[in-house]
């Protein structure tokens, strides 16, 4: 039987990105960018977000792409942020078509009709992509918000030197922590997303993780799940310092909602690792894997 330890390393490997997987996600964002070469006119495209900072977890959708326009684009940023993401969403439903391409409020998604199977396996290919229009603006970006009505500033660069401080000052456990939490989040019983935006989760991971890392997942997890439900009502800025805070994203009764779920959370944790205590080792992991879902191996 494995051990809890062998069981949770087991877990974030299959929730780490693989060759393959890597292989088709470039594929993919490679065919998106130079189809918008030919529409708009971009100075380059990045791969950003957590696919980049490696806290994505699977199955793999959603892969944010930057895309710098040069200065004969410029018109739009004095035009309502709408504008740009309309055009671009026109752009993609002549691409990839109206059902594939969807309208969101800092970005365009594009669905490549991958559907993940029970055990979350997509047979190695990427879900969907968000296409982000920005622009440069003094060694940061600016990138349309269109339920603010404006432009804000963001620097994914800065989010990702953060994240990888972070990952080494917890014995490079930081990451696979985080993407545990987050697939939680993704797959939650309740049938709904506690934290949204995701990002959030590891926005308050930066602070919640702290003082270095104690060798026991189970017990890492617990206190995780306490750390976020105390502090889920607390302001989380944007860590580059430059847009609107993360925890924007949740109002009153959505942080309620998602205290309750992460208190409940906390609650199974603690019976897990009561389990292990009284030597249960069998049932401790029947409750993690009731907790995470198909990903989290008993075997």
């Amino acid at each position: 039987m494995l051990t809890i330890d062998e069981a949770f390393r087991k877990f974030k490997s299959r929730l780490e990105l693989n060759e393959r997987e890597q292989e088709n996600a470039s594929a993919r964002q490679q065919e998106v960018r130079d189809y918008l070469d030919t529409q708009f006119k971009i100075d380059r495209s990045f791969l950003t977000g957590s696919y980049a900072r490696w806290t994505k977890t699977k199955p793999l959708k959603d892969v944010d792409i930057f895309f710098v326009l040069k200065s004969p684009e410029d018109h739009y940023r004095s035009e309502d942020p709408s504008r740009v993401l309309g055009d671009f969403h026109s752009a993609l439903v002549a691409k990839y078509g109206k059902n594939n391409a969807k309208k969101q409020n800092r970005s365009i998604n594009v669905d490549f009709g991958v559907e993940a199977d029970v055990d979350d396996n997509t047979d190695y290919r990427i879900i969907s992509v968000d296409v982000v229009p920005a622009f440069d603006k003094d060694g940061d970006y600016e990138i349309p918000d269109a339920d603010l009505a404006k432009w804000i500033e963001t620097n994914p660069q800065t989010h990702a030197a953060k994240a990888t401080a972070a990952h080494q000052a917890y014995s490079s456990e930081w990451k696979g922590l985080v993407r545990m939490v987050k697939y939680w989040n993704n797959n939650s019983k309740h049938g709904e997303k506690p934290v949204k935006p995701s990002f959030l989760i590891e926005v308050m991971a930066l602070q919640c993780l702290h003082g270095g890392w104690g060798g026991s997942f189970d017990r890492e997890m617990q206190a995780f799940f306490a750390t976020l439900a105390d502090r889920i009502f607390d302001e989380w800025p944007d860590p580059a310092g430059l847009g609107p805070a993360i925890s924007d994203g949740m109002d009153a009764e959505r942080k309620t909602r998602a205290r309750e779920l992460l208190r409940g959370a906390e609650r199974e944790a603690t019976l897990a690792v009561d389990h292990v205590r009284r030597g249960r080792n069998g049932e401790a992991l029947k409750a993690w894997r009731e907790m995470f879902g198909p990903k989290f191996p008993l075997s």
